[in-house]
């Protein structure tokens, strides 16, 4: 468990003002068509745990290690990867789910398996991308409809079929990055220390991460 409680302290982030806790954390699934880099799919994780604990405001989608003509050729070396605010808010917000804790938990388990240097951070383009990484965390949240073989190197259509197999079980967002993270209140913790006018944005921990920084 040590590795997990690790992870946990890592990407738990102190952001906000004063206000009541925003109970539960809530996962965002999002997808990237702009820019130099290839289209990616990748999540987001805020709120607190219904258990209590700092708030959490993270984001992590897996990807290539490098991009070159290898990805064409079969597996590559792979990474997770911890967007910079810019990313996010140029990207779009398709749906959320609030999770339990449980679920919370099976989340960072996926995170920690296909961190680097771990048997599942093999990029492969065809069966082991960043739309598979969104997929698994979907399962684990309880979704449906998450086979879409057709899809699987198109992150917003995948998304987008996702969201509609769900109905009744997601919170549609389908909001620019920008605009919804506007949207978003501040979260705070009981009894933890916060920083005035975070949250806006993504803070990265100071300790040494096993999760690379933003980009």
């Amino acid at each position: 468990m040590r590795p997990l409680l690790r992870l946990i302290a890592l990407i738990s982030l102190c952001v906000g003002y004063a206000l009541p806790a925003q109970a539960a954390v809530t996962i965002t699934f999002w997808s990237h068509e702009l820019g130099n880099s290839f289209p990616h799919a990748f999540f987001t994780l805020r709120g607190v745990p219904d258990s209590g604990g700092a708030p959490v405001d993270t984001n992590v989608g897996f990807t290539a290690k490098s991009v070159s003509p290898a990805l064409l050729m079969g597996p590559v070396a792979g990474r997770l990867d911890i967007a910079k605010p810019s990313y996010v808010a140029s990207s779009d917000a398709q749906f959320s789910v609030v999770m339990t804790d449980a679920q919370y938990i099976a989340v960072l388990r996926l995170v920690d398996a296909w961190s680097e240097g771990k048997p599942d951070s093999v990029y492969r383009l065809s069966d082991h991308n960043c739309v598979h990484f969104v997929k698994e965390a979907a399962g684990l949240v309880g979704l449906s409809a998450l086979h879409q073989p057709r899809l699987m190197k198109k992150p917003r259509s995948y998304l987008k079929a996702v969201l509609a197999g769900n109905v009744g079980r997601v919170t549609p967002v389908e909001m620019h990055g920008k605009q919804y993270r506007a949207s978003l209140g501040p979260i705070v913790s009981p009894g933890v220390a916060v920083a005035k006018g975070a949250a806006s944005g993504m803070v990265t921990a100071t300790a040494p991460p096993p999760l690379p920084a933003p980009r």
